[in-house]
């Protein structure tokens, strides 16, 4: 609490003086390439923290996060002035961040209110169903909720397995990745996309076969890995399976009223909205908001304590990911009027790369920039970066550049499973495991396998998808 009102503080001294004068607006145009440095290193925080200096990173990270947004707003007070620093500091809070946070919010507290007890054999096929069933539910739950559902039964009913480490990788590809490409609840750099205006439905529609082409290459490639790991395991007395049984299914209608609540800000469109300092907040936004926050607290409440007690839930995760998306969206500020100045930025260079020669964007480059550099800088960031890049006007990038919008969502989506820091569930659920006895791969370790099964998939897609009507 005290770390918040410190940091508001300053925000007040550096922003508050922007009442007595006007100031100009950002220009993107007018900076240079290293107004990009806080973004980069906020996220290199985040990327190298939990790994390197992981007790210092866990207890400070909220101090870390806020001293890379004073790097980025103190700047762009003194260079713009005030009002302009403060107008973007609105801009990306309310219209981007609020939403983006409270629907993580809402898909956390409820999927954490339902409890998986009981076991089974960690057989083959068992597994298999296991991953199945999540990569099919994360596009409903998001893959963050249907990675936290499923994840410990799945280690409780490999715990007897002498090589077990595996499957919860290949959970990771899919469950708290790849099946998530299919709705906005899905992935959060697809919400991002949702926010800036794509259609609720589009990547149901536009990515369905490119998912099911990977999940089922990704799947298959699993059972014939872990068939063979079986194999030569040595036979043990199988452990006594308990009966599955599900707790928390108050928390079922629950999830149905957060898909509710999404169509209903989709469909419906008053145009009515509240301007504050230049940033229009629509009224179906605030509604949907309001009501994803009633169906969070209604959880809290209906929910036995002791379903969430088994599922070890506590709030530090939410917490973390609020902190640290707050300070990215404000760093990514002046990358993204950068981006918008196009050929008058400083990333005129990174448009050509996107670029063909007849000025046409360049979809494969598209995918595998947005892939990879989703892969070590967090999948949603860099989403909107090239979201951006590609013009940032949903109706066009639905319609005539399709092609490349499903480029930029693929890259985001299944290229963020290719390290532990790709996208929020994957770090942790590599800490559920090690805490569990699981001996997960180490950060090198763990992109050697996801090169090793992703990269061949992802090379095929290219040839077969990416690029095409």
């Amino acid at each position: 609490m005290r770390l918040a009102q410190m940091t508001l503080a300053a925000f007040a001294a550096i922003l508050l003086p922007s009442a007595a004068h006007a100031a100009p607006a950002l220009d993107g145009a007018a900076m240079g390439w290293y107004w990009a440095l806080p973004f980069a290193g906020i996220l290199l925080s985040i990327a190298t923290g939990p790994l390197l200096f992981a007790k210092f990173w866990h207890r400070h990270y909220g101090k870390i996060a806020a001293a890379w947004v004073l790097l980025t707003l103190a700047p762009l007070a003194i260079v713009f002035g005030p009002a302009g620093a403060l107008a973007g500091l609105l801009h990306a809070l309310l219209a981007e961040y609020m939403s983006f946070i409270i629907l993580l919010f809402a898909l956390y507290v409820v999927a954490g209110g339902i409890h998986v007890s009981g076991g089974l054999r960690g057989t083959p096929w068992v597994n298999a169903a296991i991953l199945a069933l999540g990569t099919a539910m994360a596009s409903l739950v998001g893959t963050t909720g249907a990675a936290m559902i499923l994840v410990r039964p799945l280690i409780r009913a490999n715990a007897t397995r002498a090589r077990n480490a595996h499957v919860v990788v290949f959970f990771i590809f899919l469950v708290a990745n790849i099946g998530g490409a299919l709705s906005p609840l899905g992935d959060p750099p697809l919400f991002v996309g949702f926010l800036r205006g794509v259609n609720f439905f589009w990547t149901t529609t536009h990515l369905a076969f490119e998912t099911a082409v990977a999940a089922l290459l990704v799947l298959a490639a699993f059972i014939a890995l872990d068939f063979w790991i079986a194999r030569g395991e040595p036979k043990s007395k199988p452990a006594k399976s308990e009966p599955i049984k599900l707790h928390g299914l108050v928390n079922l209608p629950l999830i149905a009223g957060i898909i509710a609540a999404i169509l209903m800000s989709a469909a419906w469109k008053p145009g009515i909205n509240i301007t504050i300092d230049g940033t229009a907040i629509e009224l179906q936004n605030l509604v949907r908001d309001g009501t994803l926050v009633v169906i969070a607290l209604l959880s809290l409440w209906l929910t036995p304590q002791e379903h969430r007690k088994a599922n070890d839930f506590t709030w530090e995760p939410i917490v973390e990911v609020a902190k640290l998306f707050a300070g990215i969206f404000i760093c990514i500020i002046p990358v993204l009027e950068m981006l918008h100045a196009g050929h008058d930025g400083s990333f005129a260079w990174l448009l050509r790369a996107v670029t063909e020669t007849d000025g046409s964007p360049h979809e494969e480059a598209y995918f595998w920039l947005t892939g990879l550099l989703s892969a070590f800088l967090d999948n949603a960031p860099t989403y909107l970066v090239f979201f951006q890049l590609a013009g940032g006007d949903a109706a066009v990038l639905m319609g005539k550049l399709s092609a490349t919008l499903a480029a930029i969502s693929m890259g985001a989506v299944y290229m963020g499973a290719l390290t532990y820091v790709g996208n929020a569930p994957n770090f942790m659920v590599y800490a559920i495991a090690t805490e569990r006895g699981v001996k997960m791969p180490s950060f090198f370790g763990y992109m050697a396998w996801s090169f090793a099964v992703l990269l061949p998939v992802f090379g095929l897609l290219t040839y077969i998808s990416v690029g095409g009507p």
